[in-house]
């Protein structure tokens, strides 16, 4: 990804395509498809202040309307646009469905799940009305990731870097520990977002540039990857403490945690394994091996297999949870990046951020039952269970989301 310093990001902004022309791209592109099937707007001026109306959840959807996943090919269904830089997208399971759009736009947007906009949250804060010291008047953040609460309740994002008073330089992709200690970086800080609210209502302090966060299913710890401090996180939910912060290694990425909560898996993005995680003693028990570059990691939602995206090889690697036996490879496109899988558990979607294009995969077997063009640089990706679309976010400013046809 390189260094995207301000400079870089007006000028990365100025060449952005619009949506229509992304939308255009999508359309006419040809798609490949397997007959398979399964069997079993602007920021606020105010401080951490919505721009529109409140909106409160609604309960987890449990029935996906439609066919199931993976049974009939995607097509491209709309491109929403706007003053966005999408890294992540992540669903709700309530509805709703937030874009993270990094330090180029300084803002989280939240869409309906029929692509209404919702919300423009600014991501600046006041820390003091946190309780954060050392840090006066307004600071502001950089929204990387978010993970939603088992209750569907609170979104947890994470700041790739945070601006104000007592922060030092911003991130950088290329850091290293020694680096980031010589350049004088900073703790960066998690933002609690209250999903009826959709407004900031609390921080937590991690490590130097957090790139991937989760939350246990049982609502109690949320982790945060710090790229450059080489650690992990952990944070209550109940207290907003940091109670532990992990040695990794070089460039821990994306988590995931067993069911019983017992368990992270966190992809060491600079080597070629998933570091295994105890919550109980908050010690690194176990590795296993993956291939080169690991970049983002998923359970499946019996707890049985991990799905990983291999970033530089361009592969999704299978794993069995209990043995860490890898299962089945296959490769999806250049520098596939994050991955999502359906509720389900029998379809997986994945981003190709050098190839612009969605892969879906059958999660049995890895077949790739379809590929279909997005804009350029798709590098965000979220299942939404309310309607069983994908919404895929394009770095370069759009988010298309596809359902099945």
């Amino acid at each position: 990804m390189g260094r995207l310093r301000a400079g870089r990001a007006r000028r990365y902004a100025r060449r952005r395509p619009p949506a229509a022309a992304i939308a255009a791209v999508a359309v006419v592109a040809a798609a490949t498809w397997a007959a398979t099937t399964h069997r079993a707007g602007a920021s606020a001026p105010s401080v951490g202040t919505p721009s529109s109306e409140t909106v409160g959840p609604a309960a987890p959807t449990t029935t996906v309307p439609g066919p199931p996943p993976g049974s009939a090919p995607l097509r491209l269904l709309r491109v929403i646009g706007g003053p966005i830089s999408p890294k992540s997208v992540d669903a709700t399971d309530t509805g709703l469905v937030f874009a993270q759009n990094m330090m180029y736009r300084h803002t989280m947007t939240v869409y309906r799940s029929d692509g209404v906009l919702r919300r423009t949250i600014p991501d600046s804060v006041v820390l003091a009305r946190f309780g954060v010291h050392g840090h006066p008047g307004i600071s502001r953040g950089a929204p990387v990731e978010a993970a939603v609460t088992p209750d569907r309740r609170e979104m947890w994002v994470s700041n790739y870097s945070m601006y104000g008073v007592g922060f030092g330089p911003e991130g950088s992709d290329t850091c290293s520990q020694g680096s980031g200690a010589a350049e004088g970086y900073t703790d960066s800080y998690l933002y609690r977002v209250s999903v009826r609210a959709l407004a900031i209502d609390g921080v937590a302090k991690v490590g130097w540039v957090p790139k991937y966060v989760a939350v246990a299913p049982d609502g109690r710890w949320v982790l945060a990857s710090n790229w450059c401090s080489y650690d992990l996180s952990v944070v209550s939910t109940h207290t907003l403490r940091e109670v532990a912060r992990i040695p990794i290694g070089p460039y821990p990425r994306g988590i995931a945690i067993s069911p019983d909560s017992r368990l992270a898996y966190v992809a060491v993005m600079g080597g070629d394994s998933l570091a295994v995680v105890s919550l109980t003693t908050r010690r690194v028990v176990g590795s296993i091996y993956t291939g080169s570059n690991p970049r983002h990691v998923v359970i499946s939602p019996n707890g049985q297999f991990l799905y990983v995206t291999l970033n530089q090889p361009g592969e999704v690697v299978k794993i069995l949870r209990r043995t860490g036996r890898i299962l089945g490879t296959v490769h999806t496109g250049d520098a596939c990046r994050s991955l999502t899988i359906s509720s389900s558990g029998t379809t997986l979607y994945v981003v190709n951020y050098l190839s612009d294009t969605m892969s879906m995969l059958r999660a049995s077997d890895l077949k790739v039952l379809q590929t279909v063009r997005t804009g350029q640089h798709p590098v965000g990706i979220t299942y939404d269970p309310v309607t069983g679309h994908v919404w895929v976010a394009v770095y370069t400013g759009a988010i298309m989301v596809f359902g099945p046809r």
